[in-house]
Protein backbone atom coordinates (compact mmCIF):
# COMPACT_ATOMS: atom_id res chain seq x y z
CA UNK A 1 0.00 0.00 0.00
CA UNK A 2 1.26 3.52 -0.95
CA UNK A 3 0.46 5.56 2.14
CA UNK A 4 1.28 9.51 2.51
CA UNK A 5 2.37 10.65 5.91
CA UNK A 6 1.19 14.50 6.40
CA UNK A 7 2.56 16.15 9.35
CA UNK A 8 5.94 14.08 9.96
CA UNK A 9 8.25 14.81 13.14
CA UNK A 10 11.67 13.81 13.46
CA UNK A 11 11.06 12.16 16.39
CA UNK A 12 8.36 9.85 14.85
CA UNK A 13 10.10 9.01 11.64
CA UNK A 14 12.38 6.36 13.01
CA UNK A 15 9.59 4.70 15.07
CA UNK A 16 7.09 4.84 11.81
CA UNK A 17 10.01 3.15 9.64
CA UNK A 18 10.93 0.75 12.25
CA UNK A 19 6.98 -0.10 12.88
CA UNK A 20 6.78 -0.81 9.09
CA UNK A 21 9.87 -2.54 7.66
CA UNK A 22 9.44 -3.03 3.81
CA UNK A 23 5.92 -3.51 4.07
CA UNK A 24 4.45 -0.73 2.37
CA UNK A 25 5.64 2.30 0.51
CA UNK A 26 5.24 5.29 3.01
CA UNK A 27 6.47 8.82 2.34
CA UNK A 28 6.97 11.48 4.94
CA UNK A 29 6.17 15.08 4.65
CA UNK A 30 6.58 17.76 6.81
CA UNK A 31 3.23 19.89 5.70
CA UNK A 32 0.19 19.59 7.50
CA UNK A 33 -3.32 18.22 5.92
CA UNK A 34 -5.32 20.99 4.52
CA UNK A 35 -7.36 22.04 1.28
CA UNK A 36 -3.82 23.44 -0.40
CA UNK A 37 -1.84 20.04 0.87
CA UNK A 38 -4.56 17.76 -0.40
CA UNK A 39 -3.33 17.22 -3.68
CA UNK A 40 0.23 15.81 -2.51
CA UNK A 41 -1.69 12.89 -1.62
CA UNK A 42 -2.18 12.01 -5.60
CA UNK A 43 -1.95 8.30 -6.31
CA UNK A 44 -1.42 7.23 -2.32
CA UNK A 45 -4.35 4.32 -1.25
CA UNK A 46 -4.40 6.12 2.54
CA UNK A 47 -2.42 8.71 4.32
CA UNK A 48 -1.47 9.26 7.92
CA UNK A 49 -1.93 12.55 10.08
CA UNK A 50 -1.45 14.09 13.28
CA UNK A 51 -3.58 16.04 15.55
CA UNK A 52 -3.71 19.07 14.22
CA UNK A 53 -3.93 18.24 10.75
CA UNK A 54 -7.57 19.29 9.05
CA UNK A 55 -9.64 16.78 8.05
CA UNK A 56 -13.22 18.22 7.30
CA UNK A 57 -15.22 17.78 4.82
CA UNK A 58 -13.95 19.89 1.73
CA UNK A 59 -10.52 18.19 2.41
CA UNK A 60 -11.93 14.80 2.81
CA UNK A 61 -13.88 15.23 -0.66
CA UNK A 62 -10.48 16.53 -2.49
CA UNK A 63 -8.51 13.09 -1.26
CA UNK A 64 -11.70 11.08 -2.13
CA UNK A 65 -11.48 12.50 -5.61
CA UNK A 66 -7.51 11.74 -5.48
CA UNK A 67 -8.41 7.86 -4.91
CA UNK A 68 -7.99 7.94 -1.25
CA UNK A 69 -9.15 5.57 0.87
CA UNK A 70 -7.85 5.29 4.33
CA UNK A 71 -6.74 7.78 6.60
CA UNK A 72 -5.19 6.75 10.19
CA UNK A 73 -4.37 8.76 12.63
CA UNK A 74 -1.41 8.93 14.63
CA UNK A 75 -3.25 10.23 17.95
CA UNK A 76 -6.24 9.43 20.24
CA UNK A 77 -8.40 12.52 19.80
CA UNK A 78 -10.06 13.06 16.21
CA UNK A 79 -12.12 16.40 16.74
CA UNK A 80 -9.82 17.50 13.42
CA UNK A 81 -11.52 14.81 11.38
CA UNK A 82 -15.15 14.79 10.03
CA UNK A 83 -16.00 11.31 10.97
CA UNK A 84 -19.50 11.29 9.54
CA UNK A 85 -18.47 13.09 6.15
CA UNK A 86 -15.73 10.16 5.98
CA UNK A 87 -18.02 7.43 6.30
CA UNK A 88 -21.04 9.35 3.93
CA UNK A 89 -18.46 9.53 1.01
CA UNK A 90 -16.68 6.30 1.85
CA UNK A 91 -13.30 6.85 3.40
CA UNK A 92 -12.40 4.77 6.24
CA UNK A 93 -10.81 6.28 9.22
CA UNK A 94 -8.89 4.55 12.50
CA UNK A 95 -7.06 6.20 15.20
CA UNK A 96 -4.56 5.53 17.55
CA UNK A 97 -6.51 4.47 20.86
CA UNK A 98 -4.85 4.13 24.61
CA UNK A 99 -1.25 4.61 23.55
CA UNK A 100 -0.06 7.21 26.25
CA UNK A 101 -2.65 6.98 28.70
CA UNK A 102 0.12 7.10 31.75
CA UNK A 103 2.35 9.45 29.53
CA UNK A 104 -0.49 12.28 29.55
CA UNK A 105 -1.28 11.39 33.37
CA UNK A 106 1.66 11.51 34.36
CA UNK A 107 2.45 15.02 32.13
CA UNK A 108 -0.61 16.86 34.37
CA UNK A 109 0.95 15.64 37.33
CA UNK A 110 4.47 17.47 36.66
CA UNK A 111 2.60 20.26 35.08
CA UNK A 112 0.56 20.60 38.19
CA UNK A 113 4.01 20.23 40.61
CA UNK A 114 5.92 22.88 38.81
CA UNK A 115 3.20 25.36 38.68
CA UNK A 116 2.70 24.88 42.49
CA UNK A 117 6.07 24.96 43.71
CA UNK A 118 7.17 27.38 41.22
CA UNK A 119 9.80 25.32 39.67
CA UNK A 120 10.35 27.31 36.69
CA UNK A 121 10.79 30.39 38.67
CA UNK A 122 13.31 28.44 40.95
CA UNK A 123 15.77 27.23 38.03
CA UNK A 124 15.88 30.39 36.53
CA UNK A 125 16.46 32.36 39.77
CA UNK A 126 19.12 30.28 40.66
CA UNK A 127 20.76 30.45 37.37
CA UNK A 128 20.92 33.86 38.03
CA UNK A 129 22.89 32.85 41.53
CA UNK A 130 19.62 34.26 43.04
CA UNK A 131 19.09 31.71 45.75
CA UNK A 132 15.98 33.22 47.94
CA UNK A 133 13.03 31.61 48.73
CA UNK A 134 11.01 34.77 49.02
CA UNK A 135 8.73 33.92 45.59
CA UNK A 136 8.53 30.39 45.93
CA UNK A 137 6.57 29.64 48.27
CA UNK A 138 3.53 26.45 47.26
CA UNK A 139 1.05 24.74 48.66
CA UNK A 140 0.53 21.18 50.43
CA UNK A 141 -1.22 18.94 47.51
CA UNK A 142 -1.74 16.45 50.76
CA UNK A 143 -5.17 17.10 51.74
CA UNK A 144 -6.59 19.23 48.87
CA UNK A 145 -9.86 18.46 47.30
CA UNK A 146 -9.00 17.43 43.45
CA UNK A 147 -11.66 17.39 40.65
CA UNK A 148 -10.95 15.03 37.67
CA UNK A 149 -13.03 16.37 34.91
CA UNK A 150 -13.35 12.73 32.81
CA UNK A 151 -12.62 9.48 34.55
CA UNK A 152 -11.74 7.63 31.40
CA UNK A 153 -8.27 5.58 30.72
CA UNK A 154 -6.13 9.19 31.90
CA UNK A 155 -8.82 10.62 34.14
CA UNK A 156 -8.90 7.17 36.24
CA UNK A 157 -4.68 6.93 36.61
CA UNK A 158 -4.90 10.37 37.99
CA UNK A 159 -7.34 9.49 40.44
CA UNK A 160 -5.31 7.14 41.73
CA UNK A 161 -2.32 9.56 41.77
CA UNK A 162 -3.99 11.49 43.39
CA UNK A 163 -5.61 9.63 46.05
CA UNK A 164 -1.74 8.33 46.47
CA UNK A 165 -0.95 12.12 46.96
CA UNK A 166 -3.57 12.02 50.30
CA UNK A 167 -6.32 14.20 48.44
CA UNK A 168 -9.40 14.02 48.25
CA UNK A 169 -10.98 13.45 44.55
CA UNK A 170 -14.09 14.23 42.86
CA UNK A 171 -15.19 13.89 39.63
CA UNK A 172 -17.41 14.51 37.01
CA UNK A 173 -18.96 11.90 34.12
CA UNK A 174 -21.71 10.83 32.27
CA UNK A 175 -20.38 7.26 32.66
CA UNK A 176 -19.32 6.75 36.36
CA UNK A 177 -16.75 4.11 37.32
CA UNK A 178 -17.64 1.95 40.31
CA UNK A 179 -13.93 0.42 40.69
CA UNK A 180 -12.91 3.98 41.42
CA UNK A 181 -16.10 4.93 43.22
CA UNK A 182 -15.25 1.80 45.47
CA UNK A 183 -11.17 1.78 45.67
CA UNK A 184 -10.58 5.56 45.93
CA UNK A 185 -13.56 6.57 47.50
CA UNK A 186 -14.01 8.68 44.82
CA UNK A 187 -17.52 10.94 44.39
CA UNK A 188 -19.04 11.70 41.04
CA UNK A 189 -20.97 15.27 40.83
CA UNK A 190 -22.29 17.89 38.17
CA UNK A 191 -19.62 19.37 37.32
CA UNK A 192 -20.83 22.80 38.90
CA UNK A 193 -20.76 21.31 41.90
CA UNK A 194 -17.13 19.63 41.06
CA UNK A 195 -15.84 23.11 39.98
CA UNK A 196 -17.12 25.06 43.32
CA UNK A 197 -15.94 22.32 45.32
CA UNK A 198 -12.15 21.33 44.01
CA UNK A 199 -9.04 23.35 45.09
CA UNK A 200 -7.65 21.71 42.01
CA UNK A 201 -9.67 20.44 38.65
CA UNK A 202 -7.81 18.19 35.96
CA UNK A 203 -9.28 17.97 32.75
CA UNK A 204 -9.45 14.75 30.98
CA UNK A 205 -12.42 14.83 28.67
CA UNK A 206 -12.42 14.79 24.75
CA UNK A 207 -13.35 17.74 22.40
CA UNK A 208 -16.75 17.47 21.18
CA UNK A 209 -19.57 19.12 20.43
CA UNK A 210 -20.87 18.66 24.09
CA UNK A 211 -17.99 19.48 25.39
CA UNK A 212 -16.71 22.93 23.71
CA UNK A 213 -16.02 26.30 25.74
CA UNK A 214 -17.84 23.55 28.92
CA UNK A 215 -15.93 25.34 31.32
CA UNK A 216 -16.76 29.15 31.04
CA UNK A 217 -17.32 31.90 33.44
CA UNK A 218 -19.78 30.57 35.29
CA UNK A 219 -17.53 27.86 36.12
CA UNK A 220 -14.55 30.16 37.06
CA UNK A 221 -16.76 32.29 39.54
CA UNK A 222 -17.84 29.86 41.21
CA UNK A 223 -14.20 28.27 42.41
CA UNK A 224 -12.56 28.98 45.35
CA UNK A 225 -10.29 32.01 44.97
CA UNK A 226 -6.75 30.65 43.81
CA UNK A 227 -7.89 27.33 42.55
CA UNK A 228 -5.46 25.62 40.26
CA UNK A 229 -6.85 24.37 36.55
CA UNK A 230 -4.65 21.74 34.77
CA UNK A 231 -5.27 20.97 30.73
CA UNK A 232 -3.93 18.20 28.87
CA UNK A 233 -7.36 16.88 26.68
CA UNK A 234 -7.85 20.01 24.59
CA UNK A 235 -8.13 23.79 24.71
CA UNK A 236 -11.29 24.16 23.15
CA UNK A 237 -12.99 22.95 26.10
CA UNK A 238 -12.41 25.79 28.11
CA UNK A 239 -13.80 29.56 26.62
CA UNK A 240 -10.33 30.52 26.57
CA UNK A 241 -11.73 34.80 27.01
CA UNK A 242 -13.64 33.58 29.87
CA UNK A 243 -9.79 31.82 31.22
CA UNK A 244 -7.77 34.90 30.89
CA UNK A 245 -10.82 36.91 32.65
CA UNK A 246 -10.57 34.27 35.53
CA UNK A 247 -6.70 34.11 35.93
CA UNK A 248 -6.15 38.35 35.95
CA UNK A 249 -9.04 39.15 38.56
CA UNK A 250 -7.10 36.51 40.67
CA UNK A 251 -9.91 33.70 40.69
CA UNK A 252 -7.59 31.33 39.00
CA UNK A 253 -4.35 30.85 41.48
CA UNK A 254 -2.38 29.28 38.53
CA UNK A 255 -3.61 27.60 35.03
CA UNK A 256 -1.27 24.78 33.99
CA UNK A 257 -1.54 23.77 30.08
CA UNK A 258 -0.21 21.32 27.47
CA UNK A 259 -3.16 22.45 24.83
CA UNK A 260 -4.50 25.60 23.91
CA UNK A 261 -7.14 26.13 21.34
CA UNK A 262 -5.85 28.02 18.75
CA UNK A 263 -2.65 26.08 18.62
CA UNK A 264 -3.05 24.72 14.74
CA UNK A 265 -0.44 26.35 12.82
CA UNK A 266 1.48 27.64 16.21
CA UNK A 267 2.34 24.21 18.39
CA UNK A 268 4.73 21.86 16.91
CA UNK A 269 6.64 24.40 15.06
CA UNK A 270 10.11 26.15 16.06
CA UNK A 271 8.58 30.20 15.89
CA UNK A 272 11.33 31.38 17.92
CA UNK A 273 12.74 33.92 15.38
CA UNK A 274 9.09 34.89 13.43
CA UNK A 275 7.08 34.76 16.45
CA UNK A 276 3.32 34.92 16.90
CA UNK A 277 0.49 36.59 16.55
CA UNK A 278 -1.85 35.41 18.56
CA UNK A 279 -3.15 37.90 21.45
CA UNK A 280 -4.82 35.56 23.62
CA UNK A 281 -1.83 33.15 23.86
CA UNK A 282 0.61 35.66 24.45
CA UNK A 283 -1.18 37.04 26.90
CA UNK A 284 -1.22 33.23 28.88
CA UNK A 285 2.56 33.33 28.35
CA UNK A 286 3.07 36.42 29.66
CA UNK A 287 1.56 35.35 32.79
CA UNK A 288 3.79 34.33 36.05
CA UNK A 289 1.26 32.04 36.92
CA UNK A 290 0.45 30.07 34.17
CA UNK A 291 2.96 27.28 32.35
CA UNK A 292 2.54 25.94 28.70
CA UNK A 293 4.11 23.00 27.49
CA UNK A 294 3.62 22.44 23.76
CA UNK A 295 1.52 19.45 23.23
CA UNK A 296 4.18 17.17 24.82
CA UNK A 297 2.37 15.10 27.00
CA UNK A 298 2.04 12.02 24.94
CA UNK A 299 5.69 12.21 23.42
CA UNK A 300 7.36 9.32 25.36
CA UNK A 301 9.89 6.57 23.87
CA UNK A 302 7.05 4.38 24.93
CA UNK A 303 4.01 6.14 23.30
CA UNK A 304 5.53 6.89 20.46
CA UNK A 305 6.60 3.08 19.98
CA UNK A 306 2.57 1.94 20.48
CA UNK A 307 1.48 5.09 17.87
CA UNK A 308 3.69 3.26 15.06
CA UNK A 309 3.09 0.12 16.02
CA UNK A 310 -0.48 1.01 15.92
CA UNK A 311 -0.56 2.86 12.77
CA UNK A 312 1.43 0.46 11.09
CA UNK A 313 -1.81 -2.08 12.55
CA UNK A 314 -4.49 -0.24 10.94
CA UNK A 315 -2.70 0.11 7.57
CA UNK A 316 -2.03 -3.79 7.63
CA UNK A 317 -5.71 -4.22 8.25
CA UNK A 318 -7.06 -2.62 5.53
CA UNK A 319 -4.65 -3.52 2.70
CA UNK A 320 -5.15 -7.52 3.94
CA UNK A 321 -8.89 -6.88 4.22
CA UNK A 322 -9.18 -7.75 8.28
CA UNK A 323 -11.58 -6.00 10.09
CA UNK A 324 -9.60 -2.90 11.95
CA UNK A 325 -10.99 -2.71 15.75
CA UNK A 326 -9.65 1.02 15.91
CA UNK A 327 -12.04 2.13 13.03
CA UNK A 328 -14.18 4.92 13.76
CA UNK A 329 -17.17 4.49 12.98
CA UNK A 330 -21.54 5.15 14.12
CA UNK A 331 -19.99 3.42 17.30
CA UNK A 332 -18.24 6.91 17.53
CA UNK A 333 -21.47 8.80 17.78
CA UNK A 334 -22.87 6.64 20.57
CA UNK A 335 -20.34 7.51 23.27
Amino acid sequence: MKVLVYSAKDFEVDNLKRANGERHKIKFVPEALDATTAVMAAGYDAISIFSNDDASLVVLEILKELGVKYITLRATGYNNVSIKSAMRIGLKVAYAPEYSPHAIAEHAIGLLLALNRKLVLAHQQVSQYNFSLDNLIGSDLNGKTVGIYGTGKIGSILVNIFHAFGCKVIATDIHQNQYLENHYDLEYLPLEEMFKRADIVSINVPLSHETHHSINASHFNSMKKGSFLVNTARGGIIKTEDLIDALKKGILGGYATDVYEGERGIFFKDLSQKGIEDQKLKDLIAMPNVLITPHQAFATKEALQRIAATTLYNLDCWEEGRTCKNELGYQTFAL
